[in-house]
Order: structure tokens, then C-alpha cells, then sequence
């Protein structure tokens, strides 16, 4: 029998062991034991239910074209339970010059491609604008160093693009800075349409040309959810896991190589394993791995994470009928403000409040505003309404709140990550029975975070002799 540790119980933890529970009932002679530091498993996701209405503390859905986290959905028996966003209400605003605009049809990410709705854009300057004209003759341009987004962006569009979309888009989804995270990381498809198309604009409608070509299926919804909010998928892996296999509150101190596996030093005890998995963040994995091998524990620890604060607003039905349609709006940093975004979840998915609730989520935070953390609950709420009542006009009493503090949460694809990968990956197949996971490495939204997870367990076992593509 093999026995396999995991360090880690969120969503890429809790992959992994679902990969080894499905060898498991197979027949394959591997146990498990994971290792969670916090009294709950599931990291991020985490789901509240208030006053009828659904309550997300991290995430609220994953991206749709990413199969990985949908298809484990369906395997451990919620694929009844996914949900589209509602994209025929989809509307995106930016707040510019202390207004919200429109962003215009035809943006893909922050790429025009339809002419006529972005000249007629108040959102961008005629200088813009002529960029983007002239933007459409780019030659191919093959890159001989990696650089960051903002870089590549203002080569192709000007400044203002940099400031309205390409950074408020990647804080976001990174909590990063255009002008500190990697083009070849975190927008891998960018890099590669240039060196082949030059123009970002043709490259897009190029791909959009052979994507309609190869399917006449309907378009799918570009976010997915499950009804009852994305705890649902902890819930149902957890449940479909060996319960005496998960550890929580049991902290790993350390773990080092030593009789041809590895020796886990977990709460006041230590195990010896044939194999780990560390699905933890980067800064952890350092912390774990110090005493293994410290190049090793250098290069994770020098991968950073910027913190994240998600404040949840319930209104009633008054507030609903008073706000802007659509999704919800972006602020760039220049309109010097501490709100991030803000979603109108009740319009972006079904089933999260009743027809006389609107749920307004707010986000603060970031690489470059840390020092939120250490605001408190009270003082983040302040911040919050002060800033939708200036956006909004919002001025109504809230029904309930939620403030969610969440620090070191998201990793940040600096310029350099790419190289920074390869070394560990080098170092890491110098330690046998050592697999990485989670969303330091390769992408940190949940399906990425799955797949690793995932992947992680595929390689253990194959080092083992337990795997086959059968």
C-alpha cells in the first residue's frame, strides 16, 4: 500500500484527493491523508446564506471555456446544478471622470474589434482612438524577452487603454498591476497573436472567424456558477472523500526527504509517506519545503500573492429598480478610489436573490492597496458605501453586510514567472514522490486550480506505476 500526503484542503487539495479517492475504489492500493492548517476545508470558497439571498466570500463563479472545474462538477454529481451567467444582460461600465460609461460592444477583454461602437465611445479620447485604427496595421512582432501587460498594451493602444481597461480588467481577476504582471503568464494568447498576426484586433476576429466555423452550437455563457452558490463543489468533493483521511486543524511544519519517501511533521507528530502533494500557496510550500531543499524554497517563496478584501451589500427591491443594468462597473486606479469593482450579482446569475433583493458586491484590495487589511470591518464598510453613494447616488440603509478579509489570496505572475517556473520545476524533479499544485504555478482561477490538483496526483502515481491514460 502507498500512501500519499497532501498539504492543503482547498480546491486544489481537495482535487488531488479526489483523483487518489477514484484509484482508491478502483482497486488501486493508494491511501491518502490530507492536511489542512484552518478548522475548514475548502480555502476560498466559501458560500453564505443571508436573507434569502446567496452570499459568496471568494469566488463567485469560474470561467466557462475552462472545462476542468465543470467536468469534476459532473463527476461528483452536480452537473444538474450549473448555472450560466445571464450574458443577454451583460454590460460592463467604467468609472471614468467620476462617471460610469458604457464599455463598448465588441471589446474582447480589452481588444476592439468593431470599429463603430468604440469611435462613438465617449469612454476613450480621438488620440485613442486613432491608436486603434492605426493598431489594425501592427506587423508580426516575435518577442525576445518576456515584458509586463501594460507594456505590450500601450505598444499597441496608448496609455488611457493601460489606465481604463488593461489594469482595472487584471485587478480584477489577478488583484495585480498591468505594469507588473507578465504578458507571457498571464496573457499567454496575447503574446502568441502578435508574433503571428501583429495586430491584436485581426488576430481576434481571425479566431472568432474559425471558432464560428467549427461549431454552430449556441454561444456559451462566459461564467458558470452552481445554484447554490460554489461551496457546493467543497461540499459534494468532501463528502465523496475518505472521511478519516482529512486532518483539519493539523498546521504541516515541515517535511523532508528521508527513506526513499518523505517524513511529515504535522501537528505534534510525524508520518513517513511514500509521496506529498503540497497544494498550498507558494509562500507555504517555501515554509514546508525549506528543510527538503532551500533553492527550491527560495524560488516558491519569491512568487508573490497580493491580499483581497469582497464587501456584500443586500437591498430591496427599490435599490433594484434604481441601479444601472448589467454587471456591474470597473474603476481605474486614476479615479483615485480604494473600490476595485462591484458586481450586481442579481443580474449577473439566476437563483442569487429574490425579485425583491439586489445584491451589490464590492471589491477592495490589491497589490497596490494591501493596507486594507488592516482596516477595520466598520472602516471598510464606511469606505464602501461613501464610494457608492459618490458612483451611484446610493444612499438607502443596507439590509445585512458581509465583509471578507482574504490576505496573501491571489498569486501575481510577475515578469520573469515563466523562467522562475522552469528552475522549479528542475528543482522539483530532484526531490522523487514531490508533486506541486495550486494557484502559484499556472493559472489561479478555480478550474486552473483544479486541474493542477489534478495533474499533481496523475504525476505521484505515475511515478508510482499507478497510472495509465486508460
Amino acid at each position: 500500500m502507498k500512501r500519499i500526503a497532501i498539504v492543503g484542503g482547498g480546491i486544489s487539495g481537495l482535487s488531488a484527493a479526489y483523483t487518489l479517492e477514484e484509484k482508491r475504489q478502483s482497486g488501486t492500493p493508494v491511501e491518502y491523508v490530507l492536511f489542512e492548517s484552518s478548522p475548514r476545508l475548502g480555502g476560498v470558497l466559501v458560500t453564505d446564506h443571508v436573507d434569502g439571498c446567496i452570499v459568496e466570500a471568494g469566488p463567485d463563479s469560474f470561467l466557462t471555456e475552462k472545462p476542468w472545474a465543470a467536468d469534476l462538477c459532473g463527476k461528483i454529481g452536480l452537473g444538474d446544478q450549473l448555472i450560466g451567467s445571464n450574458d443577454s444582460e451583460r454590460k460592463t461600465y467604467i468609472l471614468a471622470r467620476g462617471k460610469l460609461v458604457v464599455m463598448p460592444d465588441g471589446l474582447m477583454f480589452m481588444v476592439p474589434t468593431k470599429i463603430l461602437p468604440t469611435v462613438f465611445s465617449p469612454l476613450f479620447s480621438v488620440r485613442t482612438k486613432m491608436r486603434m485604427a492605426a493598431e489594425w496595421f501592427h506587423p508580426p512582432r516575435k518577442a525576445t524577452e518576456d515584458e509586463t501587460v501594460a507594456q505590450m498594451v500601450e505598444r499597441h493602444y496608448g496609455s488611457e487603454m493601460v489606465d481604463l481597461l488593461a489594469d482595472p480588467l487584471l485587478s480584477g481577476v489577478y488583484g495585480g498591476e498591468a505594469s507588473q504582471l507578465s504578458v507571457r503568464a498571464v496573457l499567454p494568447r496575447f503574446a502568441d497573436m502578435e508574433s503571428k498576426h501583429g495586430s491584436l484586433g485581426r488576430a481576434m476576429l481571425a479566431a472568432r472567424g474559425k471558432m464560428g466555423a467549427a461549431t454552430k452550437a449556441p454561444a456559451r455563457p462566459l461564467f458558470s456558477s452552481l445554484k447554490d452558490g460554489m461551496q457546493q463543489m467543497v461540499d459534494a468533493l468532501v463528502a465523496r472523500l475518505n472521511a478519516s483521511s482529512l486532518k483539519t486543524s493539523v498546521p504541516v511544519q515541515s517535511m523532508i526527504r528521508q527513506n526513499n519517501g518523505w517524513t511529515v511533521s504535522a501537528g505534534y507528530q510525524s508520518d513517513h509517506f511514500d509521496a506529498v502533494i503540497v497544494a498550498t500557496p507558494t509562500h507555504a510550500a517555501a515554509a514546508v519545503l525549506g528543510a527538503a531543499d532551500e533553492n527550491l524554497a527560495r524560488d516558491l517563496g519569491e512568487i508573490q500573492y497580493s491580499s483581497s478584501v469582497t464587501v456584500t451589500l443586500g437591498y430591496d427591491e427599490k435599490v433594484r429598480a434604481s441601479l444601472p443594468p448589467g454587471f456591474g462597473f470597473l474603476v481605474p486606479r486614476s479615479e483615485g478610489r480604494r473600490m476595485l469593482a462591484a458586481t450586481f450579482v442579481h443580474n449577473k446569475f439566476p437563483h442569487r436573490a429574490p425579485d425583491n433583493r439586489a445584491i451589490v458586491r464590492c471589491f477592495l484590495g490589491g497589490a497596490r492597496d494591501e493596507q486594507i487589511l488592516q482596516v477595520s470591518e466598520a472602516g471598510i464598510l464606511e469606505i464602501v458605501r461613501t464610494e457608492l453613494r459618490q458612483i451611484l447616488g446610493l444612499d438607502a440603509e443596507p439590509l445585512f453586510e458581509r465583509v471578507y478579509k482574504w490576505k496573501s489570496a491571489m498569486a501575481q505572475y510577475s515578469v520573469g514567472h515563466l523562467e522562475r517556473l522552469q528552475r522549479i520545476e528542475s528543482l522539483r524533479q530532484k526531490l522523487p514522490g514531490l508533486a506541486l499544485a495550486g494557484n502559484g504555478y499556472s493559472g489561479i482561477g478555480v478550474p486552473d486550480c483544479v486541474r493542477s490538483g489534478a495533474d499533481a496526483a496523475g504525476k505521484i502515481l505515475a511515478e508510482m506505476g499507478m497510472w495509465s491514460s486508460a
